[in-house]
Formats: C-alpha cells, structure tokens, sequence
C-alpha cells in the first residue's frame, strides 16, 4: 500500500470534504460558467470553502480541477489557461490544508462520449496525462478520479494517474436504472470495483448521484467486489429546481445520520457531494467521533 494511503487508512474511517461547486454558486458561480476558472479570477472565494471544509475536520481535500483537463476546458474556450488554473488549484489547496488535510487533486469526466465518437481514447489519454503531470508536479498527495459514468473513460484516467506512483481513487456516479444502482452507461457496482480493481485503482468509490440512503447498498456490494477501500462522497439528497437553481432540502444532522451505515457497509472514507457544504462536513466528523467512542 502506498505511504500516504497506509497513513490514511491506519486511522479509518477518513472524513473528506463536501462540494466545490454548488458552494461556489452560493458565491455567485454562474450557470454555465466553469468552477475551475474561479481558481483564477475568485481564488479569495475558493479558499473560503477550502478553509470551511478544513476547519470542519476534513482530513483530505480536494482540488478544485474537476473540469481542467484540455477536452473539458476547451469546451468553455479556456483550453489556454491549462496550466493556470491546475497550478493555482493545488496552491490554494495546499495553502489551506497547511499540514492539516492531505491534498488530493479531483479530476473529473472529458463530457465527451467515447461510445458516440465524440473523443477519441488517444485524445482521452493525451489529456488526462497533461492534466496528471500538472497536478503531480504541483504537489498533490493523491488522485481522486471522481463522478465517472463510462468506465472506459475511467481506466484511461486511472492509468495516467497510476504513473504518478500517487494514491488513486477512481469513483463513478449511480444514478440509473430502476434501483438508481447503476451508471448512466448501465455500469453496477460489481462491474465497476472488479475492472478498476484490475486496471489499478487504490481505493474504489462512488460519488454524487444520489443521496446518503440510496448509497449504503452501492457502497455494499463495492465492497463485496473489492479487497480495496471504499470512498462515499453522495449528494445532500436530490434537488429541487426552485425559480432555476437546485436547491438540496436534506439536512446536515439527516445526512450525517446515514455515516454508520456507510461505514457498517464497508466504507472508509466518507463525505459529501453536491448540496453539502462545511456543516455537513461538521456533523459527519462529531457523527464519527461518537462512533469512534462506542
């Protein structure tokens, strides 16, 4: 196991942050605007849902670079501002967590669909390596391949990751079919642990989608399919369009409440997605604590 991973799990359970981008709406993110250009022209912004995620007990945060690799970027014509906006993302990042938190870069979907030739793998590989080089020389302690839906995308992303030697968590998002147990590729958790499993991945996850309840079978039957950790990161429940934005009704001490659960069913990291912010983040480290104690 590798170093920063063995120190992690020496104490799990891990508590991890909450939502980059919904936190940046209440800040006066547009629609349509891209999160990670905030990095650039709002970093005062950034860093205070940083530091709110820090100060509430996170113990690893991650990046805001979601979107920042060259095939999402360029699709808000920002292709340009590659680098910039992957340096100044792991600065802030580092600035807060100052020793506190470990810093694990997040790095999301192209928005391309490979199976409808939208992108090609060599573009895919092209720029997921880019994007890894950048954030690996910057100093990240990890990868968190995070709100995945094609698995193919997937593996390209871990195996760029991989050549960092750096912890890699490769996390999809279940949100489909009947039971909301699948991808939106028709991928289940068992196929989804077994092939990033086999494609080396370090820890197994499953992110966004969904809220906390809907995540305790996922996060059961991934453990079940792996001998790797479990990551959880679900939404503050699902939202609700009110005059055009998502406005999330599930509560901190609601959702926080759903944290035994997860880790009876095999998690050992946990956190939030969509929705959740510092307080949510809060409650699931006293929820923790007390879990801790009995």
């Amino acid at each position: 196991m590798k170093p920063v991973l063995q120190e992690l799990m020496e104490h799990a359970p891990v508590v991890t942050d909450g939502a980059i981008g919904t936190q940046l709406m209440t800040r006066g993110l547009m629609p349509g605007e891209c999160p990670d250009s905030w990095n650039i022209s709002h970093p005062a912004e950034l860093e205070g849902v940083t530091r709110g995620y820090v100060e509430a007990g996170s113990e690893i945060i991650l990046t805001n670079t979601f979107r920042a690799n060259r095939v999402a970027l360029d699709a808000y014509n920002l292709a340009d501002h590659l680098e910039d906006i992957n340096l100044a993302g792991v600065e802030i990042a580092r600035r807060v967590a100052s020793g506190c938190a470990y810093v694990f870069a997040s790095i999301g979907p192209s928005g391309k669909m490979l199976m409808n030739g939208e992108v090609s793998e060599d573009e895919l590989k092209k720029s997921f390596a880019e994007q890894v080089g950048i954030l690996a020389l910057a100093g990240v302690d990890g990868f968190a391949l995070e709100t995945m839906s094609d698995l193919a995308e997937a593996k390209l992303a871990v195996a760029a990751a991989r050549e960092t030697g750096l912890p890699v968590v490769a996390s999809m998002v279940f949100d489909s079919g009947k039971d909301k147990d699948r991808t939106m590729m028709g991928v289940t958790p068992e196929q989804a642990a077994e092939e990033l499993t086999g494609a080396g991945a370090d820890v197994i996850g499953a992110n966004c989608g969904v809220g906390a309840a809907g995540y305790i079978s996922v996060c059961q039957r991934l453990h079940a399919a792996t001998d790797r950790p479990i990551w959880i990161k679900p939404n503050a429940g699902l939202p609700e369009i009110v005059e055009g934005k998502a406005v999330y009704r599930t509560t901190p001490e609601a959702f926080a409440a759903f944290v035994p659960a997860l880790l009876q069913a095999g998690a050992s990291f946990v956190g939030g997605c969509c929705g959740t912010g510092p307080e949510f983040i809060w409650a699931m480290f006293e929820t923790l604590r007390r879990w801790r104690r009995h």
